[in-house]
């Protein structure tokens, strides 16, 4: 395959028509993708968006094959800007490590495509080989660690599922006077209702998070410090409101506010949600050397 280059920061996708009796690709890319009217992929026929595996652009009468290699660029007609800017904290030809803000995803997803990290980087730093090694979601704030060298990517990938990285967070959530810090969470998480929650269910324990206090000098809110040991969708998010203090401006834990902000609930650039991945550090494993990163924000 030769792969399109990215536009605007944002890589090409890639699908293989998989078995149907389309007589088109149109028809087949309508059926596929349901959510996507037939206007739309016309449109983006219409301007070279859509290829074949060469790099070729399909037109409305491309012939479906299946085993077919076709390649698009995704688009977001309402995507809206997202008015915080990310902040570069280091870059060599391996490692770019970069502050996220709140509200930003770090790749594309949903409603979100060109609004992006890995999109902004990929365009600020003019290199396509940008891949996120960790991800954080949306609403949290801090560090991410990309790889920018595909020759040596695999050995910084690997630092993940072996946990050999530190990654220490903050967060501001009520006071929990009662309990003895520090302490560990450890509990079984699951998928929630809608699906893009998490819960705490009856089980063997698949999540830990060791929680200390740094400050309690807000009496009704503290400055705790969160370490987890294992990477969990939300775990922080579940285990703080699973100890009964969940994270200032959560809207989705304990609960989400309502049935009907649920799916997408609208940004309030005014209530960032108070967690901060704050520190990141590792051995280096092609140097031997320790290193660490912090982050610029604040809570």
């Amino acid at each position: 395959m030769i792969r399109l280059p990215p536009r605007n920061g944002v890589q090409p996708s890639c699908l293989q028509l998989p078995p149907g009796a389309w007589a088109t690709v149109l028809d087949g890319l309508c059926a596929h993708f349901a959510e996507v009217d037939r206007e739309t992929w016309s449109d983006r026929i219409a301007r070279g968006l859509v290829t074949d595996a060469q790099a070729k652009p399909i037109d409305e009468r491309t012939p479906y094959r299946v085993g077919m290699e076709i390649q698009y660029y995704r688009e977001v007609a309402t995507e809206q800007p997202i008015p915080f800017v990310e902040r570069i904290v280091h870059a060599d030809a391996d490692l770019v490590v970069a502050d996220k803000p709140h509200f930003l995803p770090v790749t594309p997803g949903g409603g979100h495509v060109v609004e992006t990290l890995l999109a902004r980087l990929t365009r600020r730093l003019d290199n396509p080989h940008l891949v996120p090694l960790h991800r954080l979601d949306r609403m949290t704030a801090g560090l991410v660690l990309f790889s920018a060298n595909p020759r040596t990517r695999a050995h910084y990938q690997a630092l993940f599922p072996e946990r050999t990285v530190a990654k220490h967070y903050e967060a501001l959530a009520p006071a929990l006077p009662s309990l003895p810090f520090p302490l560990v969470r450890s509990t079984h998480m699951a998928r929630g209702e809608p699906f893009f929650l998490m819960r705490e269910v009856a089980g063997a324990p698949n999540s830990e998070s060791h929680i200390d206090v740094l400050d309690r000098s807000d009496g009704g809110i503290w400055r705790y410090a969160l370490v987890p040991v294992t990477g969990r969708t939300h775990q922080l998010r579940v285990h703080m409101a699973g100890l009964g203090a969940p994270i200032v401006n959560d809207d989705f834990y304990p609960q989400p506010l309502s049935s009907d902000r649920a799916g997408r609930p609208p940004d309030d650039y005014g209530k960032p949600l108070k967690l901060l991945a704050k520190r990141l550090a590792f051995v280096d494993p092609l140097s031997g050397e320790p290193r660490e990163f912090e982050t610029c924000l604040h809570l």
